[in-house]
């Protein structure tokens, strides 16, 4: 029988929040809207409280509860949750991940199909319930009214990043988010484009210009508007094309 020193008594009397592991990649299943589930992989972290008397967590145990996880749902994360607090005595424990999402979209004029990839967050915690917020990173395009209202032709534009976090009463599908980010920009992005796409997509930024705080309270206002939404973060960051920077705009709304 080989000795447990994690288990042993510490006297320093320290409680610890969040040990664990973390930069783990796992293969999972995502519930998908469209097609049921897929297979994507996630970059994890996993932790528990760890009481003041015990000297070390086992690590191992992080490994063994996701052994277990079949298709990622909010009821599959809380049995991941309850059964890290009981095999590591925990009072509380948590999970975090990010896994690229495929979304499956038709260009504007040419209905070309291809795959949209966007990342899915997930961040959850249980103490006496479930605390789940999710979260999506979507690539938009912006076109800057400035650039088009002080130039005679043309204007400058660029790839974005919209950030949406919520907590929710009710599932919000990441394909909802993602739906929110697209129509707040000027135009959304896609993988595949014709040369007529191209061109709707072009003519569609330049006449639909938008600043990263536009776009921000445009996703704001579709927000407020959702009854089951309880908080939200919201972050763009816009990568210049003419400047040596990024520019980007935040709010943060809830409890």
């Amino acid at each position: 029988m080989l000795k447990d020193i994690q288990s042993e008594k510490d006297e320093r009397n320290i409680p610890l929040k969040r040990v664990g592991i973390k930069g783990l990649e796992w293969p999972i299943k995502v519930l998908d809207q469209a097609k049921g589930y897929q297979h994507t992989v996630a970059e994890m972290s996993l932790s528990v409280d760890l009481k003041h008397d015990l000297r070390a967590t086992h690590m191992s145990r992080f490994i063994e509860v996701l052994n277990e996880l079949d298709i990622l749902s909010p009821k599959a994360l809380e049995d991941i949750l309850l059964k890290l607090k009981k095999k590591l005595q925990a009072e509380r424990s948590h999970i975090n991940m990010v896994f690229p999402y495929f979304i499956w979209k038709a260009a504007p004029v040419s209905k070309s199909i291809s795959p949209n990839k966007i990342d899915g967050i997930i961040d959850a915690e249980l103490a006496e319930k479930l605390d789940m917020k999710i979260g999506v990173r979507v690539p938009v395009h912006t076109l800057c009214p400035c650039s088009k209202e002080i130039s005679e032709v043309g204007a400058h534009n660029q790839r974005a990043i919209v950030e949406i976090f919520v907590k929710s009463k009710k599932m919000i599908w990441f394909e909802t988010l993602v739906e929110i980010s697209e129509k707040s920009a000027s135009a959304p992005i896609y993988a595949l484009l014709k040369r007529p796409d191209e061109k709707f997509i072009t003519e569609t930024a330049y006449n639909n210009p938008k600043f990263v705080e536009d776009i921000v309270r445009d996703i704001v206002l579709q927000l407020d508007s959702n009854k089951y939404i309880e908080w939200y973060r919201v972050e763009v960051t816009s990568f210049e094309s003419i400047h040596n920077h990024e520019a980007f705009a935040c709010v943060e709304k809830g409890g």
